[in-house]
């Protein structure tokens, strides 16, 4: 079954630091289910990478190692989100618009979300989406 992927597990997939289970777990899936994201995705990949530069967490070249590795990943990104749907959730939920972006999508594909954010996976599971990993029960 495909998911919904956000930037807390896609940045730690290529982080080279970041060794948490549920990414890697997440990352095998890819092999036979489809990822689907916002487009807003490979923007928050590049924040991340820059921000860990920033911090000395990686060096310049890993960012482009580490852009190449996500451009080759098979991920579906979506361009078009609806508008309502992601205003509707980030209000309810105070969620910022690009938190809500990943929801309002798990939310009109019918799909899992595979997230690591703690607000994000509490606001799914408010709005019955299935969540995946450590979060899916979380409270």
């Amino acid at each position: 079954m495909a998911f919904i992927v956000d930037a807390s597990v896609a940045g730690a997939w290529l982080l080279p630091d970041e060794d948490h289970p549920f990414a890697t777990e997440m990352m095998n899936r890819l092999a036979d289910e489809d990822a689907v994201a916002p487009e807003l995705l490979q923007h928050e990949i590049r924040s991340i990478l820059l921000i860990a530069e920033k911090r000395g967490r990686i060096g310049e070249d890993i960012i482009y190692t580490a852009l190449t590795r996500f451009h080759a990943l098979p991920l579906r990104l979506v361009s078009r989100s609806e508008d309502s749907e992601v205003v509707r959730v980030a209000r309810r939920h105070q969620l910022s618009a690009y938190d809500a972006a990943y929801l309002a999508l798990a939310l009109t594909e019918s799909l899992p979300l595979a997230t690591l954010d703690r607000k994000l996976a509490a606001a799914a599971r408010a709005e019955r989406a299935i969540v995946l990993g450590p979060l899916a029960h979380d409270h």
